[in-house]
């Protein structure tokens, strides 16, 4: 197979969360040690970084990996979901992983990834700790997937622990309270591994502090402890709590290991995350005049931040080209949207897309005012096409809606 059929095969014949949703979660990790002992335990050659949380993760992974390029490591990332190309989620020092290592990996064990009903989440785990280790980076950036107790990347045993903080998200497959929640992330919590905490509330500090104990695991909590705050080319508001986690877990770092980043390299590593890493879809500004603005925020928490910010924009006119999956809780967000904008209702191209049409009829509930289109493009294309030169155009709802934007 080339590298399209073996990614099409990849998505196609497993499981996979981003396609489908429910179907594709495991709770189990049964699967995910048995291919790791199949390939020789490759993450216990591992130093790591564990990153999880609600939102802010994948930005706070891809700032770690920045400074720690900044500081001349050899770094590993891996992170999910992917935009354009499978690729992007196991990157080293930002160079995304060959077609060649991927089409070898998927061929030399496809036989057992058939024979073990292998998730694609769990052989791509396999395959970014497989593909870190052959190449001996210095330490590796892990991203949970979804949730954290029984997500494939927790079998590792990490220098440090990170939870940037916890929302009501994925709630079929979590809990729907805000402890339950809490409790899934912080099983990534190991015994006496440090463990920083980007944000948190009444509910779930205690679920932190108590799961840290249990573990003797010594427990920071960054918005509490980090005064001085970096400037990054990560410009969303969101990213403030998010530079405060990854300013704590260098100091961690610092402290624990044989590894050194100085202040001066921790400034230029956030500073230059997008050109180190290629990290895209974060209030990422794709035009000037008009300004357009897309991001990846798809829940009640991270999209109240960013509608904020989009609010305390200067503009004639507001367009916002919008689309979600099918298990959103549109009662939880549609009513963060602005009444005064012009919608542009769509669908991504995934199985999990919401139709265009009964967005449209949902978001009218609350005022929000649009027409439907056919495809993310035509909508992104009609909302350039009414917009003048001194409007806003914004372009979200979901991970899939941004992955069709022309973003470079």
């Amino acid at each position: 197979m080339n590298y399209q059929e073996t990614t099409n095969w990849m998505f196609n014949q497993l499981p996979m969360y981003q396609l489908q949703g429910a179907s594709a979660y495991k709770e189990d990790l049964t699967n995910i040690r048995l291919l790791a002992a199949h390939l020789g335990n490759p993450h216990n050659s591992l130093k790591c970084i564990h990153v999880a949380g609600t939102n802010g993760k994948g930005s706070t992974s891809h700032m770690l990996a920045s400074v720690l390029q900044e500081a001349g490591y050899n770094v590993g990332l891996y992170t999910s979901p992917h935009l354009k190309d499978f690729r992007e989620r196991i990157k080293i020092n930002g160079k995304e992983i060959s077609e060649e290592f991927v089409i070898e990996f998927i061929a030399k064990h496809k036989n057992f990834f058939e024979a073990n009903d292998m998730s694609f989440f769990e052989m791509t785990v396999g395959l970014a700790f497989d593909y870190f280790a052959s190449e001996k980076v210095d330490i590796a950036v892990i991203e949970v997937g979804l949730g954290g107790r029984l997500d494939a990347t927790n079998i590792i045993t990490p220098l440090v622990s990170v939870i940037t903080n916890i929302g009501l998200d994925h709630i079929q497959f979590l809990g729907n309270t805000l402890e339950a929640i809490a409790g899934e992330k912080a099983g990534i919590i190991k015994p006496n591994v440090p463990v920083v905490i980007g944000e948190y509330t009444d509910e779930t500090k205690p679920v932190f502090l108590a799961k840290a104990e249990e573990n003797n695991a010594p427990v920071s909590f960054a918005s509490d402890l980090i005064d001085q705050i970096y400037l990054s080319d990560l410009i969303g508001d969101y990213q403030f709590h998010n530079k405060k986690t990854v300013q704590q877990t260098i100091s961690i770092l610092n402290n624990l290991t044989d590894f050194k980043i100085s202040t001066e390299q921790l400034k230029q590593g956030l500073l230059h995350v997008v050109k180190n890493t290629g990290l895209q879809g974060r209030w990422q500004q794709l035009s000037e005049k008009p300004k357009i603005i897309c991001d990846t925020a798809h829940n009640k928490h991270g999209l109240t931040v960013v509608m904020n910010q989009l609010q305390n924009e200067k503009f004639e006119k507001l367009h916002i080209v919008l689309g979600v999956v099918n298990d959103k809780d549109l009662d939880a967000i549609l009513p963060l949207f602005p009444k005064e904008a012009q919608y542009y209702f769509c669908s991504p191209d995934s199985s999990r897309g919401l139709p265009a049409e009964t967005l449209k009829n949902e978001a009218e509930k609350y005022d929000l005012k649009g027409k439907k289109y056919d495809s993310v493009a035509i909508a992104f294309a009609e909302a350039k096409e009414n917009a003048t030169e001194n409007d806003f155009i914004y372009a979200g709802g979901s991970t899939f809606v941004v992955a069709e934007l022309p973003l470079n």
